[in-house]
């Protein structure tokens, strides 16, 4: 989502051969595994080395301290995540609105909770990081997916479709880390998932009427 050397914290260099790509994945996986098991304040890059079984000369390669690991941890994660979310926008192009608040939903609540343990501890881990370019690489691509994809909704119109899909990503976005803080689960999870819904289609339907009868008003 950044280039290569754009941001302090980004890493030395990016893998290119498969060996590598897997070397990294281990480094990863074992960052996640000590921020679950140790926090944040006792992680260090020399035991990510020797749980991920790879040397520390190795790590100082990609990563030159705890900060840059981080902040290329929290890079992939989001990345995988917009591209779960592009790939929802692109399948639900031209279905019926209220379908799509549906899948949009569904994607990125279950993407945070697939591995929800995961999700709290990098919530947690970018207190010390300046991730500002990162949420708004973040947001741009989210942005562009979702406008793509209501802007082909059938019989719903709106004057202005950037504004509401603010308003929408904002409420979705907002609710789901509302939930992690909370710590709920189970029926009060699946309970709080269907009102949001409910409210994101109330809105858009509200919202395209306004809008429709501004647009009247002012041609009039």
């Amino acid at each position: 989502m950044t280039e290569a050397g754009s941001h302090p914290l980004n890493p030395r260099k990016k893998p290119r051969q498969t060996r590598a790509k897997v070397t990294l994945d281990a480094i990863f996986e074992a960052t996640i595994q000590l921020l679950l098991s140790d926090g944040l304040h006792r992680l260090t890059t020399t035991r990510v080395a020797e749980r991920a079984g790879v040397s520390v000369g190795t790590m100082y390669q990609y990563f030159p301290h705890k900060l840059s690991l981080i902040y290329a941890l929290n890079e992939r994660y989001l990345e995988a995540l917009a591209e779960k979310i592009e790939a929802t926008c692109q399948r639900h192009k031209g279905a019926p609105v209220q379908t799509m608040v549906d899948a949009l939903i569904d994607t990125y609540w279950d993407a945070k909770t697939e591995r929800p343990e995961v999700t709290r501890a990098l919530y947690r881990s970018v207190a010390e990081l300046d991730n500002e370019e990162l949420i708004e690489a973040f947001a741009k691509r989210v942005d562009a997916a979702t406008l793509s994809m209501f802007d082909t909704a059938p019989q719903e119109a709106f004057a202005d479709l950037p504004q509401v899909n603010l308003a929408l990503l904002t409420v979705i976005f907002g609710t789901v880390r509302n939930a992690f803080e909370r710590n709920l689960g189970g029926e009060a999870e699946r309970a709080l998932r269907g009102e949001l819904k409910l409210m994101c289609k109330a809105y858009l339907t509200t919202a395209a009427r306004a809008q429709r009868k501004q647009i009247i008003e002012t041609a009039e």
